[in-house]
């Protein structure tokens, strides 16, 4: 059974159609990567299938249309991280991290034993813990971006879905981000993650290709037509090549 199904006839925002004709299928325990240009409706797809932007559509989230699961539930079932996220800069790092287990406990409930242990395995994961006393807002970019993942990963939902979640981190934070989307699959868990790295999206186990608000391929990475369409829809510039066992994209 797929993770999730999405059927999108459209997405349409202050008189423009963003996204159209759309029909994804989201692999069960596979990393999903979204890829395509600037303006191609990477982020407004993905906001879509989370329920997020309205859309003339259905999504079905694990077999069941997403109108029809609770809100609590479908909180735990699926979590997200978006780019350039406001509104909790005044809260500690930890405090952040622990908005990820509201879903899991009753309404004005004090965290448990278990959220704790969560919120604290999430923050080692992503190696924030050290500051879980500094205020969000006083966060570098790359160091908020990690403590916004720990919220997501804080969830333990069987399906994440993450905007541009590289954004502001160096390469070596990168590598760990990739080890912990390996995990969570390996774990029979499924992520979805809009890039714009192609070197690191050319490391997943499926490859959504994007371009004027349309699918325009989707299979592995490693396949001949993936590549293929990426030079299409990128250009002639870009050059994949195979380097140790992983595909590269570089340009010429």
């Amino acid at each position: 059974m797929s993770a999730l199904h999405a059927r999108i006839d459209r997405v349409r925002i202050d008189g423009r159609d963003l996204i159209h004709g759309i029909d994804l299928d989201i692999p069960q325990a596979r990393w999903t990567a979204i890829v395509g240009p600037n303006g191609a409706g990477k982020s407004t797809l993905l906001r879509a299938i989370a329920g997020l932007q309205r859309c003339d559509g259905s999504v079905q989230l694990a077999g069941r249309p997403l109108a029809d699961w609770p809100s609590r539930e479908r909180a735990r079932h699926l979590a997200w991280m978006g780019q350039q996220e406001t509104g909790a800069d005044d809260l500690t790092a930890q405090d952040v991290v622990q908005l990820g287990r509201l879903p899991h406990r009753p309404w004005l409930a004090a965290p448990t034993a278990a959220d704790h242990a969560a919120v604290q395995a999430a923050m080692q994961a992503t190696q924030s813990w050290a500051w879980r006393e500094r205020r969000l807002g006083s966060l570098s970019g790359g160091e908020r971006q990690r403590v916004l993942l720990a919220r997501a990963l804080a969830v333990e939902a069987p399906l994440t879905l993450m905007d541009e979640p590289l954004a502001h981190l160096d390469p070596p934070h990168q590598a760990e981000w990739m080890a912990l989307v390996r995990a969570r699959v390996a774990a029979g868990r499924s992520v979805v993650s809009v890039l714009h790295e192609l070197h690191l999206a050319l490391q997943a186990d499926h490859l959504v290709l994007m371009a004027d608000g349309r699918i325009v391929h989707a299979g592995s990475p490693a396949d001949a037509a993936t590549h293929e369409a990426l030079k299409r829809v990128f250009g002639p510039s870009l050059h994949i090549a195979q380097i140790e066992g992983r595909w590269v994209a570089l340009p010429l």
